[in-house]
C-alpha cells in the first residue's frame, strides 16, 4: 500500500470580511484621491500631466504656424492681398483643426481619468 500526499489546508481572512473591504471601496482611487493621499495626487498629477502635455503640442504647432508669418509680411511688403488672404483665409482652417483635436484630446484624459477612478 502506498503511503497518500497529505492535504495541505489553505486558509484566509472569511469571506464577509474581503466583501466588506471591497465594498467600503478603502483601496479604490476615488477614496484615495479625496482623502488627498500621495496616491491620490499621484493621479491627479498624472491627469494634469496629460493635460499640459496637450496644451504644449497646440502651443508648439501654434507657435509654428504663427511665428512665421512677420518674416513671410516682411519679405513682401507691397503685398497687401497676400497679408488678407493669409490671415482671412489661410490661418483660420488650421486654427479651427487645431482647436478641435485640444478639446476633443482634453475630454478623452478626463474620459480616461473618470474612468480609472471609478473602477469601470
Amino acid at each position: 500500500m502506498e503511503p497518500t500526499e497529505r492535504r495541505a489546508v489553505v486558509t484566509g481572512p472569511p469571506r464577509s470580511a474581503r466583501r466588506t473591504r471591497r465594498a467600503s471601496g478603502h483601496y479604490r482611487p476615488r477614496t484615495e484621491i479625496d482623502e488627498q493621499t500621495t496616491l491620490g495626487h499621484t493621479y491627479v498629477r498624472s491627469l494634469m500631466r496629460s493635460q499640459l502635455r496637450a496644451a504644449l503640442a497646440v502651443f508648439a504647432v501654434l507657435v509654428l504656424l504663427v511665428g512665421p508669418l512677420p518674416l513671410v509680411f516682411a519679405a513682401a511688403p507691397d503685398s497687401g492681398r497676400l497679408k488678407w488672404l493669409v490671415l482671412g483665409f489661410c490661418l483660420y482652417a488650421p486654427l479651427i483643426l487645431l482647436a478641435r483635436w485640444y478639446v476633443r484630446r482634453t475630454e478623452r484624459n478626463e474620459r480616461d481619468f473618470v474612468r480609472l477612478v471609478e473602477d469601470r
